[in-house]
């Protein structure tokens, strides 16, 4: 409750000549922050109230509420600022349309101050009260997706992705006119974030990697950027489309500076990763990565289990189902099972006999295309030989210029 001389000042105010009513409003104001005490929402709450009051009118308000909104924005008592912030937000909603860029300001600072005690809940809600669809100030595509980014990062705070995706949808609408750098990087970490929450890991790995790759960041984040790319394409679901962003991660000058560069280059080069190596990596994940799926394994397991399924492959043209389980460390029939999903998805290419208990890798008929398994090494003999005599020719551009130069134009 507001103190009793404040009420009796204010009351004063309301009646006093229109010429003398700013000056002091500014000095009860001045004497309500500068006392404080327990009293000091309260007593923000009954000023506001009374500046709104029907015997000073809008055109008289608004001045006076503009100059409150500067000087409730420098309160340095954060429990004040949000127990007064809700109040007046509750005073002038019914008054939006006369008070709209005051509202506004208000919420911002109201918005602040929850976020400062870590509350991003209350304060993705207090930011979707703002009135951007005006028709009483312009409002730019730049401000509304500026809204509506923050919003979504704060529900991303909380873990909340599907509050997080509705906003992140707002502003893709919006996001080709969008002029604002900051609003454009935040979206796009924000949309990889969300793809990681989703655990759609590969779309994630390649928001990610983009994002690593804009000169506007700092080279640090754009390191942990890379990181977590790198983190996103080892728990993706192995198979091509993988095995592509691999590619690309291992190829980049900057994967040698991460702590998961080891595990990369493994997976990259289809070797078998050792329990040792995916515990390392699994101390580094996040909550939501080492979720356990329907089948009571993490996304690593299951990561990893595929992965050292198709280096099996590589290693192998049949092995039986039960020595199959004792190399990725489980049972014969969880083997099986993988095995048999994979090749039904054509992420492994192979054949089960399941009368014999073998599994048959790189053929689709038992084992026995021969043709195929040559056609296989002979494309990657020939790769190899190309990749060798691109080596010899950079070489000699950069050790020998001319005879390059000549050698090119003959």
């Amino acid at each position: 409750m507001a103190s009793s001389n404040i009420t009796s000042e204010l009351s004063q105010a309301e009646s006093a000549n229109p010429s003398q009513r700013s000056g002091t409003y500014s000095s009860i104001l001045s004497k309500i922050i500068n006392e404080g005490g327990s009293n000091l929402a309260a007593n923000i709450v009954a000023y506001v109230q009374s500046i709104l009051s029907d015997n000073i009118g809008v055109i008289h308000s608004r001045p006076l509420l503009s100059a409150f909104v500067e000087q409730y924005r420098n309160l340095t008592n954060n429990e004040a600022t949000i127990e007064a912030g809700t109040g007046i937000a509750d005073l002038l909603a019914p008054r939006i349309v006369s008070y709209e860029q005051q509202d506004t300001d208000i919420k911002f600072i109201l918005a602040d101050a929850y976020e400062k005690e870590e509350d991003f809940t209350d304060s993705a809600k207090i930011l979707q009260t703002i009135t951007l669809d005006s028709s009483q100030r312009s409002v730019s595509d730049d401000d509304k997706a500026r809204v509506w980014m923050r919003i979504c990062r704060c529900y991303l705070e909380e873990d909340d992705s599907i509050s997080a995706i509705t906003y992140l949808n707002r502003v893709k609408q919006v996001i080709f006119s969008v002029t604002d750098q900051q609003t454009r990087l935040q979206f796009q970490l924000s949309q990889a974030r969300i793809y990681d929450s989703q655990r759609s890991f590969l779309d994630a790995s390649t928001s990610y990697l983009a994002l690593s790759n804009e000169t506007a960041i700092d080279e640090e984040e754009r390191l942990q950027a890379l990181t977590a790319a790198i983190t996103t394409a080892v728990l993706a679901p192995a198979g091509p489309p993988r095995a592509r962003q691999l590619g690309k991660l291992y190829k980049d000058e900057r994967a040698t500076d991460t702590a998961e560069y080891g595990i990369l280059e493994k997976i990259f080069l289809n070797r078998l990763l050792s329990p040792s190596e995916v515990s390392s990596f699994a101390a580094g994940l996040q909550e939501h990565q080492l979720a356990k799926t329907a089948d009571g394994s993490t996304v690593l397991d299951k990561a990893v289990l595929e992965h050292n399924l198709l280096a099996i492959s590589r290693l192998y043209q049949n092995i039986s189902i039960t020595n199959l389980g004792a190399l990725l460390g489980t049972d014969a029939e969880r083997a099986e099972q993988y095995a048999a999903a994979m090749i039904e998805s054509n992420r492994l290419s192979g054949s089960i006999d399941q009368i014999a208990g073998i599994i048959h890798f790189n053929t689709k008929d038992g084992g026995h295309d021969v043709v195929a398994m040559s056609l296989r090494a002979w494309d990657a003999n020939v790769q190899g030989l190309a990749e060798e005599v691109e080596k010899v020719t950079t070489m000699l551009q950069r050790e020998e210029p001319a005879f390059f130069e000549r050698a090119m134009v003959a």
